[in-house]
């Protein structure tokens, strides 16, 4: 026998061994049992009985033979079943293991650069709602080398650990943080309200450094530097969003020190911005130089007004009227937000008290008052001093609040609906939230995202528009639109045709005295 035929050999009986070692367990004891059988006479017959009866117990024994071996086989056989069930549980565990390695940085934790690209990917592939953005921001430590070099790669793995830690710790839960290598990290914060919520992220990152890290040998003033490109605005594809936001990079790191950039040069300027409108929202708030305006829910068919939606204003000495989107997210950022939010309420609530008893109040829940476990209670009181039924106020959630904190989103909802109010989810199409969500969540209606209404024109949105009525019908939902102008009969007539009786407008936010005189005439429908 050849060498080689001989190793064939070898292996096939080690991949076999362990049914050749059942096949001489069983033969060894079916070989015992026989020679028992026969040596004893296990069933040993009466002394007096025929022949006849000798025969039959002797079949009796070969019978009890074969039971034994049918039970030892079935033995056997249960036996390789938990080893196989075992084998492929093991087997489970590594592969689920090994794709968590496959999406995980070894040393931090965090997400790695596949998992970080593939995500990017997605968020690009999902745009923002009308006004908001994506934001990446990409961080290169300063001073990390020289931990490296003076103190050596064990305190720069304490360093980066840290690092990984207090970037954790200051973005939402939504937001995706990566190492993407070395020094090199990355923050994907998606669906932010415009550039100044982008900002508010990068302010948080910054702070993150402004204490010393402590290791085991020292503490090390540790710093970064923060490119920003926003998406889609910068960039339609993952390759170009990380190139311009290496570009931004590029030029905080020039200045040594922990600083970030946007990508567009004349976004640096919104830093300054920024800080100048803290100042002067501050101001604002204190002064009570806010205003409440009032945009209208119309009946398509009719023109008859059937609820007015408040939105917060404010009216800048220098810079004119400056959008919600720009300053809520300074006020979140500030911690104004929570005064913001109550004070728009009872605002609304007081006017709304004067409107006839079939017109509905609608008001946004703001993210922060979401995570204010006292709110649903709060909002009870200040309608009921108010003498507003609860039955006549809706609140919006914003699609993005839903995703970053599905579990406070869940719980207020269930409290506002049991005292009675009425509950929708804003911006609805935007992409990013799922149906599980809404079956989760008790709603009471959706409304479609004005940046579809703005396009419904075109004959694609139309048909995706179509399509996202008949979703939120098929889920038991009313249907709304949000954003309609005032002068589109065709934009109207492309509503109605798809199901939905009920949209707001845009373009025509009136203030409370005027709300009244609009609710006692019978708007005209939208016309060419």
């Amino acid at each position: 026998m050849s060498t080689s035929r001989a190793r064939r050999i070898l292996r096939y009986l080690f991949r076999r061994r362990l049914c050749l070692r059942d096949a001489g367990i069983i033969a060894v004891v079916m070989v015992v049992a026989g020679y028992v059988a026969i040596a004893f006479d296990l069933f040993e017959a009466s002394l007096h009985a025929a022949d006849t009866a000798t025969a039959m117990l002797e079949l009796d024994e070969a019978l009890a033979l074969g039971v034994l071996l049918a039970l030892i086989m079935l033995g056997v056989a249960l036996r390789q079943y938990r080893e196989q069930s075992r084998e492929i549980a093991r087997r489970r565990a590594a592969e689920t293991e090994a794709r968590r390695l496959a999406y995980q940085d070894p040393l931090t934790g965090l997400a790695n650069r596949r998992r970080f690209e593939e995500r990017l990917a997605a968020a690009i592939a999902a745009p923002p709602a009308a006004g908001a953005t994506h934001g990446l921001f990409l961080l290169d430590l300063n001073g990390f080398k020289q931990v490296n070099d003076v103190y050596g790669h064990g305190t720069g793995d304490e360093v980066l650990m840290v690092v990984a830690n207090r970037l954790m710790g200051a973005v939402r839960d939504s937001d995706l943080v990566a190492r993407l290598g070395g020094d090199e990290f990355a923050v994907l914060a998606p669906h932010l309200m415009g550039p100044e919520a982008a900002t508010s992220v990068a302010l948080r990152l910054t702070r993150a450094f402004a204490d010393p890290i402590a290791s085991g040998r020292g503490r090390h003033d540790v710093g970064t530097g923060i490119g920003i490109a926003l998406l889609p605005q910068d960039a339609d594809d993952p390759v170009e969003a990380l190139r311009r936001a290496d570009v931004a990079l590029y030029r905080a790191k020039t200045e040594r020190r922990t600083a970030f950039r946007f990508f567009e040069s004349q976004m640096d300027d919104a830093v300054r911005q920024r800080e100048a409108l803290e100042t002067d929202l501050r101001a604002a708030v204190a002064k009570g130089g806010l205003d409440l305006l009032y945009q209208p829910s119309i009946e398509l068919d009719t023109g008859r007004v059937t609820g007015f939606e408040a939105v917060i204003s404010w009216r800048h000495p220098v810079h004119g009227d400056i959008p919600p989107e720009r300053f809520l997210p300074i006020a979140e950022d500030t911690g104004l937000i929570h005064g913001l939010g109550r004070w728009m309420l009872v605002e609304a609530a007081r006017t709304a008290a004067g409107w006839p008893a079939d017109v509905l109040l609608s008001v946004d829940l703001l993210p922060g008052q979401v995570k204010d476990p006292a709110f649903a209670a709060d909002a009870q009181g200040i309608l009921a001093e108010a003498g507003l039924p609860a039955s006549r106020v809706e609140f919006d959630i914003a699609e993005s609040t839903l995703v970053g904190d599905p579990d406070a989103v869940r719980a207020l909802v269930g409290d506002l609906r049991a005292a009675g109010a009425r509950v929708a989810l804003a911006n609805f199409g935007t992409g990013y939230s799922s149906l599980y969500h809404l079956r989760d969540l008790e709603l009471d209606r959706v409304k479609i995202d004005r940046s579809f209404i703005q396009r419904i024109d075109e004959a694609e949105t139309a048909r995706l528009v179509q399509a996202l009525a008949g979703l939120g019908g098929g889920l038991g939902l009313d249907v709304g639109a949000e954003g309609l102008g005032t002068n589109s009969s065709a934009a109207a007539d492309r509503l109605r045709a798809s199901g939905i009786r009920n949209a707001s407008t845009r373009g025509q936010s009136v203030t409370a005295a005027e709300s009244l005189g609009m609710i006692g005439a019978t708007a005209t429908p939208p016309t060419a």
